[in-house]
């Protein structure tokens, strides 16, 4: 599964470093790529071992806002 999650608070290369080896740490989670520019970061993942919910939390944690 493809989802393109709108995520506010990253200002540099530093902060989409580790919003990208975060979500790539888990399970099922095949493909992770920020675009600052955009506020996105685009994750390709197999929905029957992770969820969106799980990834937007993750992200959440490193202190950023999943908006959508």
């Amino acid at each position: 599964m493809k989802q393109v999650l709108n995520v506010s608070g990253m200002s540099c290369e530093h902060c989409a470093g580790r919003v990208e080896e975060a979500v790539s740490a888990l399970a099922g989670v095949n493909k992770v790529k920020v675009k600052l520019k955009k506020n996105e970061v685009k994750v390709n993942f197999d929905d029957t071992l992770q969820s969106i919910d799980t990834i937007s939390t993750t992200i959440n944690e490193l202190g950023y806002q999943v908006e959508n």
